[in-house]
């Protein structure tokens, strides 16, 4: 049993690496970034509102997020364990999560921080060519998450459950280093 935050700047590598880890560990990979581009793409009320705050570059607030991720975690096959990979995004979410957790009678395992030097993810953002991925929006998100985000590493330190590593290194590397703690 598995139950994972992966933590990190955007860019950083959770998606790709969180899906690399539910298909060994055969848990979901819990993405609330590809739920709510999912939402974006199909127009949905909740798509609609979340597209504003994207196109700025700015976090989705908690509320549109919450939601989904509650509802995610109750289904059957996230009974056997999760990763989730885009929440909590900052500590108000953490620990709203924490509640949740308790609610349902899980546990977290362990908080994943991939630690990438910004310009590399400015780097592989670019290159991945996503509308939404110019420099000025990228650097913004990467501004954003550092004031809202990053306070999550020391948040999840104080409980004693964060484990950082390298992401600025080749994919297989940082694969090895996370089969290494799950």
């Amino acid at each position: 049993m598995a139950r994972l935050i992966f933590l990190g700047p955007p860019g950083a590598g959770k998606g790709t690496q969180a899906m690399v880890l539910a298909s060994l560990k055969q848990i979901p990979h819990i993405s609330t970034g590809e739920i709510l581009r999912a939402a974006v793409a199909g127009q949905t009320t909740l798509g609609v509102k979340a597209k504003e705050y994207v196109d700025r570059g700015e976090l989705v607030p908690d509320q549109l997020v919450i939601d989904l991720v509650r509802e995610r975690l109750e289904e059957l096959d996230a009974k056997a364990g999760w990763i989730l990979d885009g929440y909590p995004r900052n500590v108000a979410q953490a620990d709203s999560l924490a509640e949740l957790v308790k609610e349902l009678g899980q546990t977290l395992d362990r908080v994943v921080n991939l630690d990438v030097p910004d310009e590399t993810l400015v780097e592989r953002l670019l290159s991945r060519g996503r509308k939404d991925d110019n420099e000025d929006v990228i650097r913004r998100r990467l501004e954003v998450y550092r004031e809202q985000t990053a306070p999550l590493i020391e948040y999840y330190e104080a409980h004693q459950n964060l484990t950082t590593i390298d992401g600025d290194r080749p994919m297989e590397e940082v694969t090895a280093a996370l089969k290494e703690i799950v």
